[in-house]
């Protein structure tokens, strides 16, 4: 558990007050609030490409999944209430992929633009690179208009491709930007699970 004070993303303005902010392992009892806010980024965004929230019970099976593959799951608090959350899954099934992962993020929108998502970001990035991935991929839909693009790009992920119109959502054709960062040593060194 980590705790930090964020301030504001926009200091000129003093819009928003300093943050006691808390960046913890998520529990069962904060998945009312991550359905919340993940359900409202599903029904008026397109950061997901769902169409019809999941429930609480499919959230409890999600992070469950999350869990076995010694990935974690992370939610931001400020005084009692969930702010964000993230997470990182395996990037493909395939065995190969497997020292590959994406990342997910997603920020109640009441606490947007208040840097909250680089805390996010920057807690599991290095939380994934105690473990044994090597390869953090960030798939980003619609330019990152949501500013996904520059916080990423702020924590070291590279443009890898654009792939166009692959998702439909909200009436219109959306592209999904594909970014890449190396966790740990990268490809400088064979897998641990490698055969001698």
């Amino acid at each position: 558990m980590s705790t930090f004070t964020q301030t504001p993303a926009n200091t000129s303005t003093n819009a928003f007050p300093a943050l006691q902010l808390e960046v913890r392992d998520a529990t069962e009892s904060d998945l009312p609030a991550i359905q919340a806010i993940y359900a409202h980024h599903v029904l008026h965004g397109v950061a997901s490409f769902e169409e019809t929230p999941p429930s609480i019970d499919d959230l409890h099976g999600r992070l469950a999944s999350v869990l076995s593959h010694g990935l974690p799951y992370m939610v931001a608090e400020i005084d009692g209430a969930i702010a964000g959350y993230c997470y990182a899954t395996p990037y493909r099934p395939r065995a190969a992929y497997r020292n590959t992962i994406e990342d997910s993020i997603y920020i109640d929108d009441a606490f947007r633009g208040r840097g909250i998502g680089r805390v996010l970001l920057k807690a599991l990035i290095e939380r994934c690179e105690t473990g044994p991935w090597r390869q953090m991929v960030a798939v980003i839909a619609d330019g990152g208009s949501g500013g996904s693009l520059s916080l990423h790009r702020s924590l070291g992920f590279e443009m890898a491709g654009t792939l166009k119109a692959v998702g439909f959502k909200h009436g219109r054709w959306l592209d999904t930007t594909l970014m890449q960062r190396a966790l740990g040593v990268g490809d400088k060194a064979l897998p641990e699970d490698w055969p001698d």
